[in-house]
């Protein structure tokens, strides 16, 4: 059965059409209005090897905000859409990734509850047309749509571009891994439960 899902969200400030495959080959297609924020979705279907197609279009959205709350919205409901009743999977998963003098960890767990810790300090305002701190709101609204724990820390580093490109990666590694099945429990879920949450 095909993991994909395709999300589009309206609102009287965006407009986003997404669609992914989780068993994709990393192939991406973004176009967001922010090159910045553009980098890092391609980011993450590289890194995680999803395909990933996202057109969004704002009409009230002077800082970014509305457009990359609106589109971790979309993209983690379609995860969670496309994940199904998640038998198989992996489930946990981390990673670490370096950029030059960067580190960042991620660890998630696709349990079926929404919760981030997001652990990222940046020195500057901005990276790029990208507020920083929009970085930490992806990330946490990102986990909660997509009904997965989520943990991710910058560990090192100095340059902000090159902190907040290692986080994206990290979580994007970690989802990757995440969402692999696993053989040897085909058909199960991986929780002593017996379900996970959708």
């Amino acid at each position: 059965m095909a993991r994909t899902a395709t999300i589009k969200r309206e609102t009287g400030e965006t407009k986003v059409s997404l669609t992914l495959d989780v068993d994709g080959t990393g192939k991406h297609e973004v176009s967001t209005g922010l090159v910045m924020f553009d980098h890092m979705l391609s980011q993450l279907a590289r890194h995680g090897i999803f395909d990933l197609r996202v057109q969004s279009k704002a009409s009230m959205d002077p800082d970014g905000h509305h457009t990359v709350e609106d589109v971790a919205i979309a993209l983690g409901q379609a995860l969670n859409e496309a994940l199904g009743e998640k038998k198989g999977l992996v489930r946990m998963a981390h990673a670490y990734v370096p950029l030059d003098e960067a580190l960042a960890l991620a660890v998630v767990d696709l349990s079926g509850r929404g919760y981030a810790v997001v652990q990222a300090e940046f020195r500057e305002q901005a990276v790029g047309d990208l507020l920083t701190d929009l970085a930490r709101h992806f990330m946490e609204t990102l986990a909660r749509e997509g009904k997965f724990n989520l943990h991710t820390h910058i560990l090192a580093g100095l340059n902000d571009h090159h902190r907040v490109e290692c986080m994206f990666k990290a979580v994007a590694r970690a989802l990757g891994a995440a969402t692999r099945l696993d053989a040897r429990i085909a058909g199960q879920s991986p929780s002593t439960k017996g379900m996970l949450e959708r």
